[in-house]
Protein backbone atom coordinates (compact mmCIF):
# COMPACT_ATOMS: atom_id res chain seq x y z
CA UNK A 1 0.00 0.00 0.00
CA UNK A 2 1.95 3.20 -1.12
CA UNK A 3 1.82 6.00 1.19
CA UNK A 4 0.80 9.15 -0.49
CA UNK A 5 3.26 11.92 -0.20
CA UNK A 6 6.84 13.20 -1.39
CA UNK A 7 7.90 12.02 -5.27
CA UNK A 8 10.64 10.41 -4.88
CA UNK A 9 13.82 12.11 -5.97
CA UNK A 10 17.73 12.59 -5.82
CA UNK A 11 19.33 13.29 -2.59
CA UNK A 12 20.18 16.55 -1.56
CA UNK A 13 23.61 17.61 -1.00
CA UNK A 14 25.06 18.21 2.27
CA UNK A 15 23.50 20.84 4.52
CA UNK A 16 20.39 21.50 1.40
CA UNK A 17 22.62 23.50 -0.08
CA UNK A 18 24.14 23.41 -3.92
CA UNK A 19 24.20 25.12 -7.53
CA UNK A 20 20.32 25.97 -8.78
CA UNK A 21 18.99 25.56 -5.18
CA UNK A 22 18.55 29.52 -5.15
CA UNK A 23 16.53 28.99 -9.10
CA UNK A 24 13.52 27.98 -8.21
CA UNK A 25 11.69 30.78 -6.79
CA UNK A 26 13.92 32.93 -9.47
CA UNK A 27 12.86 31.05 -12.06
CA UNK A 28 8.78 31.97 -11.39
CA UNK A 29 8.43 28.74 -9.41
CA UNK A 30 5.45 29.89 -7.77
CA UNK A 31 3.58 31.40 -11.09
CA UNK A 32 4.18 33.59 -13.81
CA UNK A 33 6.42 36.62 -13.36
CA UNK A 34 4.10 39.07 -12.12
CA UNK A 35 4.28 41.51 -9.00
CA UNK A 36 3.51 39.03 -5.81
CA UNK A 37 6.44 36.99 -7.03
CA UNK A 38 8.56 39.68 -7.69
CA UNK A 39 7.89 41.40 -4.04
CA UNK A 40 8.61 37.58 -3.16
CA UNK A 41 11.89 37.67 -4.41
CA UNK A 42 12.72 41.35 -2.69
CA UNK A 43 11.95 40.33 0.82
CA UNK A 44 13.55 36.70 0.63
CA UNK A 45 16.63 38.82 -0.13
CA UNK A 46 17.57 35.84 -2.79
CA UNK A 47 21.35 36.04 -4.24
CA UNK A 48 22.35 34.53 -7.36
CA UNK A 49 25.86 34.41 -5.41
CA UNK A 50 24.40 32.44 -2.60
CA UNK A 51 24.41 28.89 -2.54
CA UNK A 52 20.72 28.27 -1.02
CA UNK A 53 17.50 30.22 -0.34
CA UNK A 54 18.43 32.21 2.65
CA UNK A 55 14.84 31.31 3.79
CA UNK A 56 15.24 27.49 4.66
CA UNK A 57 19.04 27.24 5.09
CA UNK A 58 22.21 29.31 5.45
CA UNK A 59 21.70 29.83 9.26
CA UNK A 60 25.43 28.25 10.50
CA UNK A 61 24.18 29.92 14.13
CA UNK A 62 23.02 26.85 14.51
CA UNK A 63 24.69 22.90 14.51
CA UNK A 64 23.75 21.97 11.02
CA UNK A 65 24.68 18.10 10.62
CA UNK A 66 22.01 17.34 8.08
CA UNK A 67 23.61 15.92 5.32
CA UNK A 68 22.22 13.95 2.64
CA UNK A 69 24.32 10.97 1.64
CA UNK A 70 23.84 9.44 -1.72
CA UNK A 71 24.21 5.78 0.07
CA UNK A 72 21.23 6.62 1.39
CA UNK A 73 18.15 5.67 0.24
CA UNK A 74 15.18 8.24 0.77
CA UNK A 75 11.66 7.17 1.28
CA UNK A 76 8.58 8.99 -0.61
CA UNK A 77 6.70 9.60 2.63
CA UNK A 78 9.56 10.35 5.01
CA UNK A 79 13.18 10.04 6.08
CA UNK A 80 13.10 7.56 8.35
CA UNK A 81 14.74 5.15 6.20
CA UNK A 82 18.00 7.08 6.86
CA UNK A 83 18.29 6.75 10.67
CA UNK A 84 16.98 2.43 10.78
CA UNK A 85 17.10 0.96 7.78
CA UNK A 86 19.96 0.57 5.30
CA UNK A 87 18.46 -1.05 2.32
CA UNK A 88 15.58 0.66 1.09
CA UNK A 89 12.07 1.85 2.05
CA UNK A 90 10.76 -1.56 0.88
CA UNK A 91 11.66 -2.65 4.58
CA UNK A 92 9.20 -0.17 6.38
CA UNK A 93 6.88 -2.25 8.72
CA UNK A 94 4.29 -0.18 9.47
CA UNK A 95 1.68 0.99 6.82
CA UNK A 96 -1.24 3.56 7.19
CA UNK A 97 -4.18 4.78 5.26
CA UNK A 98 -6.06 7.41 5.82
CA UNK A 99 -9.98 7.36 3.61
CA UNK A 100 -13.20 6.30 3.12
CA UNK A 101 -14.53 9.62 4.90
CA UNK A 102 -18.53 9.54 6.28
CA UNK A 103 -21.36 11.78 7.37
CA UNK A 104 -22.46 11.41 10.40
CA UNK A 105 -25.21 13.54 11.83
CA UNK A 106 -26.77 13.00 14.93
CA UNK A 107 -29.69 15.53 17.31
CA UNK A 108 -26.49 17.14 18.43
CA UNK A 109 -23.41 17.42 16.32
CA UNK A 110 -22.49 16.01 12.56
CA UNK A 111 -19.34 14.90 12.20
CA UNK A 112 -16.88 13.18 9.20
CA UNK A 113 -15.42 10.11 10.20
CA UNK A 114 -12.57 8.20 8.20
CA UNK A 115 -11.55 4.64 8.08
CA UNK A 116 -7.73 4.42 9.17
CA UNK A 117 -6.67 0.80 7.77
CA UNK A 118 -3.17 -0.72 9.06
CA UNK A 119 -0.66 -3.17 7.89
CA UNK A 120 1.93 -4.30 9.70
CA UNK A 121 4.54 -6.93 10.08
CA UNK A 122 5.75 -5.89 14.20
CA UNK A 123 5.93 -8.55 16.75
CA UNK A 124 4.25 -6.23 19.06
CA UNK A 125 1.02 -6.35 17.18
CA UNK A 126 -1.95 -9.11 17.86
CA UNK A 127 -2.59 -8.85 14.17
CA UNK A 128 -1.31 -7.92 10.77
CA UNK A 129 -4.35 -5.70 9.43
CA UNK A 130 -6.31 -3.43 11.76
CA UNK A 131 -9.25 -1.33 10.42
CA UNK A 132 -10.92 1.31 12.63
CA UNK A 133 -12.67 4.34 12.27
CA UNK A 134 -11.77 7.74 13.53
CA UNK A 135 -13.41 11.24 14.14
CA UNK A 136 -11.26 14.39 14.34
CA UNK A 137 -11.60 14.83 18.00
CA UNK A 138 -9.78 11.20 18.19
CA UNK A 139 -6.43 12.63 16.13
CA UNK A 140 -6.20 15.56 18.86
CA UNK A 141 -6.40 13.10 21.37
CA UNK A 142 -3.33 11.59 19.95
CA UNK A 143 -1.43 14.28 19.57
CA UNK A 144 -1.59 15.48 22.80
CA UNK A 145 -0.73 12.12 24.37
CA UNK A 146 2.48 12.67 21.97
CA UNK A 147 3.30 15.70 23.73
CA UNK A 148 2.81 14.80 26.96
CA UNK A 149 4.61 11.41 26.34
CA UNK A 150 7.69 13.27 24.42
CA UNK A 151 7.31 17.13 25.70
CA UNK A 152 10.47 18.06 23.47
CA UNK A 153 9.82 15.75 20.42
CA UNK A 154 8.53 18.08 17.36
CA UNK A 155 4.86 16.36 16.81
CA UNK A 156 3.75 16.28 13.74
CA UNK A 157 0.81 18.99 12.97
CA UNK A 158 -2.55 18.57 12.27
CA UNK A 159 -5.22 20.73 10.37
CA UNK A 160 -7.12 23.04 12.10
CA UNK A 161 -10.57 21.98 13.44
CA UNK A 162 -12.76 24.84 11.19
CA UNK A 163 -11.95 26.11 8.09
CA UNK A 164 -8.24 25.58 6.50
CA UNK A 165 -7.39 28.82 4.06
CA UNK A 166 -8.55 28.64 0.56
CA UNK A 167 -11.56 25.89 1.60
CA UNK A 168 -14.91 27.58 0.97
CA UNK A 169 -16.92 25.74 3.24
CA UNK A 170 -16.88 23.08 6.10
CA UNK A 171 -18.09 19.53 5.15
CA UNK A 172 -17.87 20.34 1.48
CA UNK A 173 -15.74 17.37 -0.90
CA UNK A 174 -13.42 19.73 -1.04
CA UNK A 175 -12.63 20.19 2.41
CA UNK A 176 -12.92 16.69 3.57
CA UNK A 177 -10.57 15.38 0.98
CA UNK A 178 -8.12 18.27 1.91
CA UNK A 179 -8.40 17.28 5.62
CA UNK A 180 -8.36 13.80 4.76
CA UNK A 181 -5.04 13.77 3.36
CA UNK A 182 -3.70 15.72 6.14
CA UNK A 183 -4.62 13.26 8.92
CA UNK A 184 -3.12 10.58 6.37
CA UNK A 185 0.73 12.41 6.20
CA UNK A 186 0.03 12.78 10.14
CA UNK A 187 -0.11 9.65 10.43
CA UNK A 188 2.21 8.64 8.53
CA UNK A 189 5.06 10.89 9.67
CA UNK A 190 4.45 10.26 13.18
CA UNK A 191 4.67 6.01 12.12
CA UNK A 192 8.38 7.12 10.12
CA UNK A 193 9.51 8.05 13.25
CA UNK A 194 11.98 6.18 15.30
CA UNK A 195 10.62 6.89 18.72
CA UNK A 196 7.09 8.05 18.28
CA UNK A 197 5.94 4.99 16.18
CA UNK A 198 6.68 2.89 19.25
CA UNK A 199 4.68 5.14 21.63
CA UNK A 200 1.52 2.59 23.35
CA UNK A 201 -1.05 5.25 22.70
CA UNK A 202 -0.23 5.61 19.30
CA UNK A 203 -0.78 1.73 18.85
CA UNK A 204 -4.15 2.32 20.72
CA UNK A 205 -5.09 4.53 18.34
CA UNK A 206 -4.79 2.38 15.16
CA UNK A 207 -5.89 -0.80 17.03
CA UNK A 208 -8.60 -0.10 19.86
CA UNK A 209 -12.43 0.08 18.24
CA UNK A 210 -14.46 2.81 19.26
CA UNK A 211 -15.92 1.42 22.59
CA UNK A 212 -12.19 0.65 23.16
CA UNK A 213 -10.54 3.48 22.15
CA UNK A 214 -13.27 5.86 24.13
CA UNK A 215 -12.20 3.57 27.14
CA UNK A 216 -9.26 4.16 27.24
CA UNK A 217 -9.05 7.52 27.20
CA UNK A 218 -11.16 7.87 30.23
CA UNK A 219 -8.18 6.61 32.01
CA UNK A 220 -6.28 9.57 31.15
CA UNK A 221 -5.09 11.58 34.02
CA UNK A 222 -7.37 13.21 36.35
CA UNK A 223 -8.65 16.99 36.56
CA UNK A 224 -6.55 18.02 39.69
CA UNK A 225 -3.30 16.09 37.92
CA UNK A 226 -3.77 18.48 34.49
CA UNK A 227 -4.85 21.44 36.66
CA UNK A 228 -0.82 20.62 38.63
CA UNK A 229 0.58 20.54 34.89
CA UNK A 230 -0.85 23.93 34.36
CA UNK A 231 -0.19 25.57 37.10
CA UNK A 232 3.82 24.05 36.81
CA UNK A 233 3.35 25.75 33.27
CA UNK A 234 2.25 28.91 33.99
CA UNK A 235 4.60 29.30 37.00
CA UNK A 236 7.94 28.29 34.87
CA UNK A 237 6.80 30.99 32.35
CA UNK A 238 6.64 33.45 35.03
CA UNK A 239 9.75 32.86 36.00
CA UNK A 240 10.64 34.63 33.09
CA UNK A 241 14.25 33.89 30.76
CA UNK A 242 16.13 30.54 31.86
CA UNK A 243 19.36 31.38 33.40
CA UNK A 244 21.48 28.48 31.91
CA UNK A 245 19.80 27.97 28.37
CA UNK A 246 22.54 26.75 26.12
CA UNK A 247 23.41 28.70 23.42
CA UNK A 248 22.39 26.05 21.02
CA UNK A 249 19.08 26.64 22.22
CA UNK A 250 18.48 30.40 22.00
CA UNK A 251 20.23 29.86 18.41
CA UNK A 252 17.22 27.50 17.57
CA UNK A 253 14.54 29.78 19.07
CA UNK A 254 16.07 32.58 16.84
CA UNK A 255 16.12 30.40 13.98
CA UNK A 256 12.25 29.77 14.06
CA UNK A 257 11.73 33.33 14.87
CA UNK A 258 13.12 34.14 11.54
CA UNK A 259 11.50 30.56 9.77
CA UNK A 260 8.37 31.88 11.06
CA UNK A 261 8.24 35.15 9.28
CA UNK A 262 9.62 33.74 6.06
CA UNK A 263 7.36 30.56 5.19
CA UNK A 264 4.34 32.71 6.72
CA UNK A 265 5.34 35.18 3.67
CA UNK A 266 5.56 32.49 1.19
CA UNK A 267 2.62 31.18 2.52
CA UNK A 268 0.43 34.24 1.56
CA UNK A 269 2.22 34.84 -1.32
CA UNK A 270 1.59 31.33 -2.48
CA UNK A 271 -2.32 31.72 -1.36
CA UNK A 272 -2.47 35.70 -3.22
CA UNK A 273 -0.90 33.95 -6.61
CA UNK A 274 -3.20 30.73 -6.45
CA UNK A 275 -6.98 33.01 -6.00
CA UNK A 276 -5.07 35.50 -9.02
CA UNK A 277 -4.95 32.07 -11.41
CA UNK A 278 -8.28 31.38 -10.21
CA UNK A 279 -9.49 34.68 -11.14
CA UNK A 280 -8.13 34.47 -14.35
CA UNK A 281 -9.28 30.81 -15.38
CA UNK A 282 -12.89 32.13 -14.29
CA UNK A 283 -12.25 35.06 -16.60
CA UNK A 284 -11.19 32.84 -19.27
CA UNK A 285 -13.95 30.25 -18.85
CA UNK A 286 -16.89 33.50 -20.04
CA UNK A 287 -14.24 34.58 -23.09
CA UNK A 288 -14.15 31.34 -24.84
CA UNK A 289 -18.01 31.08 -25.43
CA UNK A 290 -18.49 34.54 -26.28
CA UNK A 291 -16.11 34.20 -29.43
CA UNK A 292 -18.23 31.02 -30.07
CA UNK A 293 -21.83 33.08 -30.13
CA UNK A 294 -19.76 35.88 -31.83
CA UNK A 295 -18.32 33.70 -34.73
CA UNK A 296 -22.09 32.73 -35.98
CA UNK A 297 -22.75 36.26 -36.28
CA UNK A 298 -19.48 36.88 -38.31
CA UNK A 299 -19.15 34.92 -41.53
CA UNK A 300 -16.02 36.46 -42.79
CA UNK A 301 -14.08 35.81 -39.67
CA UNK A 302 -15.80 32.79 -38.67
CA UNK A 303 -13.15 30.24 -38.50
CA UNK A 304 -10.51 32.82 -37.14
CA UNK A 305 -13.19 33.39 -33.80
CA UNK A 306 -13.81 29.31 -33.22
CA UNK A 307 -9.60 29.56 -33.74
CA UNK A 308 -9.55 31.85 -30.62
CA UNK A 309 -12.61 29.84 -28.87
CA UNK A 310 -10.39 26.80 -29.36
CA UNK A 311 -7.01 28.95 -27.76
CA UNK A 312 -8.98 30.54 -24.69
CA UNK A 313 -10.11 26.30 -24.20
CA UNK A 314 -6.64 25.02 -24.14
CA UNK A 315 -5.90 28.09 -21.77
CA UNK A 316 -8.50 27.14 -19.51
CA UNK A 317 -7.70 23.35 -19.24
CA UNK A 318 -3.75 24.31 -18.83
CA UNK A 319 -4.42 27.06 -16.33
CA UNK A 320 -6.73 23.98 -14.35
CA UNK A 321 -4.11 21.79 -14.33
CA UNK A 322 -1.95 24.27 -13.06
CA UNK A 323 -4.19 25.61 -10.29
CA UNK A 324 -4.34 21.79 -9.31
CA UNK A 325 -0.57 21.48 -9.26
CA UNK A 326 -0.59 24.67 -6.85
CA UNK A 327 -3.03 23.02 -4.73
CA UNK A 328 -1.79 19.65 -4.54
CA UNK A 329 1.91 20.19 -4.51
CA UNK A 330 2.42 23.89 -2.97
CA UNK A 331 -0.08 25.16 -0.72
CA UNK A 332 -0.56 21.76 1.41
CA UNK A 333 3.34 21.98 2.32
CA UNK A 334 3.56 25.65 2.94
CA UNK A 335 1.29 25.52 4.87
CA UNK A 336 2.02 22.72 6.95
CA UNK A 337 5.13 24.13 7.87
CA UNK A 338 3.62 27.43 9.38
CA UNK A 339 1.73 24.77 11.58
CA UNK A 340 5.24 23.49 12.11
CA UNK A 341 6.70 26.62 12.77
CA UNK A 342 4.14 26.92 16.23
CA UNK A 343 4.65 23.74 17.39
CA UNK A 344 8.88 24.29 17.25
CA UNK A 345 8.03 27.26 19.43
CA UNK A 346 5.89 25.04 21.94
CA UNK A 347 8.81 22.54 22.11
CA UNK A 348 11.48 24.76 22.91
CA UNK A 349 9.03 26.88 25.25
CA UNK A 350 8.44 23.32 27.23
CA UNK A 351 12.18 22.64 26.96
CA UNK A 352 12.89 26.30 28.76
CA UNK A 353 10.39 24.86 31.19
CA UNK A 354 12.09 22.11 32.30
CA UNK A 355 15.15 23.60 32.31
CA UNK A 356 13.91 26.71 34.36
CA UNK A 357 12.78 23.92 36.78
CA UNK A 358 16.23 22.81 37.49
CA UNK A 359 17.08 26.59 37.70
CA UNK A 360 14.64 27.21 40.40
CA UNK A 361 15.93 24.40 42.69
CA UNK A 362 19.30 25.11 42.59
CA UNK A 363 18.71 28.61 43.23
CA UNK A 364 16.77 26.85 46.31
CA UNK A 365 19.77 24.79 47.48
CA UNK A 366 22.15 27.62 47.04
CA UNK A 367 19.79 30.25 49.67
CA UNK A 368 19.04 26.94 51.97
CA UNK A 369 21.42 25.52 54.45
CA UNK A 370 19.01 22.43 56.00
CA UNK A 371 17.51 19.75 53.69
CA UNK A 372 20.46 19.54 51.05
CA UNK A 373 20.27 16.45 50.86
CA UNK A 374 16.78 16.36 49.27
CA UNK A 375 17.47 18.81 47.13
CA UNK A 376 20.68 17.65 45.92
CA UNK A 377 18.48 14.44 45.12
CA UNK A 378 15.98 16.86 43.47
CA UNK A 379 18.73 18.30 41.06
CA UNK A 380 20.30 15.22 39.92
CA UNK A 381 17.11 13.87 38.88
CA UNK A 382 16.17 17.27 37.24
CA UNK A 383 19.55 17.31 35.58
CA UNK A 384 18.67 14.08 33.95
CA UNK A 385 15.78 14.86 32.72
CA UNK A 386 17.22 17.60 31.12
CA UNK A 387 19.86 16.24 29.78
CA UNK A 388 17.55 13.76 28.37
CA UNK A 389 15.18 16.73 26.92
CA UNK A 390 18.08 18.68 25.14
CA UNK A 391 19.26 15.57 23.49
CA UNK A 392 15.70 14.37 22.42
CA UNK A 393 15.15 18.24 21.03
CA UNK A 394 18.66 18.23 19.51
CA UNK A 395 17.80 14.78 17.46
CA UNK A 396 14.59 15.49 16.21
CA UNK A 397 15.98 19.08 15.39
CA UNK A 398 18.57 17.59 13.21
CA UNK A 399 15.97 15.40 11.65
CA UNK A 400 13.31 17.99 11.13
CA UNK A 401 15.71 19.87 9.45
CA UNK A 402 16.66 17.95 6.77
CA UNK A 403 12.67 16.89 6.44
CA UNK A 404 11.95 20.52 5.87
CA UNK A 405 14.61 21.13 3.19
CA UNK A 406 13.77 17.90 0.98
CA UNK A 407 9.93 19.11 1.41
CA UNK A 408 10.91 22.62 -0.18
CA UNK A 409 13.46 21.11 -2.73
CA UNK A 410 10.89 18.51 -3.81
CA UNK A 411 7.92 21.12 -3.97
CA UNK A 412 9.53 23.99 -5.42
CA UNK A 413 10.50 21.35 -7.84
CA UNK A 414 7.35 19.61 -8.44
CA UNK A 415 5.75 23.69 -9.04
CA UNK A 416 8.29 24.40 -11.54
CA UNK A 417 8.14 21.21 -13.27
CA UNK A 418 4.49 22.08 -13.27
CA UNK A 419 4.85 25.51 -14.61
CA UNK A 420 6.96 23.77 -17.74
CA UNK A 421 4.06 21.31 -18.43
CA UNK A 422 1.52 24.84 -18.18
CA UNK A 423 3.15 26.57 -21.32
CA UNK A 424 4.24 23.55 -23.36
CA UNK A 425 0.46 23.29 -23.59
CA UNK A 426 -0.44 26.65 -24.10
CA UNK A 427 -1.75 26.43 -27.77
CA UNK A 428 1.13 28.73 -30.67
CA UNK A 429 -1.06 29.75 -32.82
CA UNK A 430 -3.17 32.46 -31.06
CA UNK A 431 -1.25 35.09 -32.50
CA UNK A 432 -2.34 33.99 -36.28
CA UNK A 433 -5.94 33.65 -34.73
CA UNK A 434 -6.08 37.32 -33.40
CA UNK A 435 -3.82 38.93 -36.44
CA UNK A 436 -6.72 37.10 -38.89
CA UNK A 437 -9.45 39.36 -37.05
CA UNK A 438 -7.54 42.34 -37.29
Amino acid sequence: MEAEGRAPGPPLPAGGEGPGADSYLAAGVLGTARGPLLAAAEVLALDDEEDDLEVFSKDTSVTEVNSFSPSVPISPSSMINQYKFEDGPELRDLFITVDDPESHITAIETFITYRVVTKTTRGEFDSSEYEVRRRYQDFLWLKSKLEEAHPTLIIPPLPEKFIMRGMVERFSDEFIETRRKALHKFLNRIADHPTLTFNEDFKIFLTAQAWELSSHKKQGPGLLSRMGQTVRAVASSVRGTVKNRPEMFTEMNNYMETFSQKINLLDKIAHRIYKEEREYFNEMKEYGPIHTLWSASEEDIAESLKGVAGCIDRCCRATEKRMAGLSEHLLPILHEYVLYTEILMGVLKRRDQIQGELDSKVDALANKKTEKDLFSEEIGKLEDKVERANNALKADWDRWKQNMQWDMRSTFTNVAENNLRYYEELPKDSAVNLSSIT
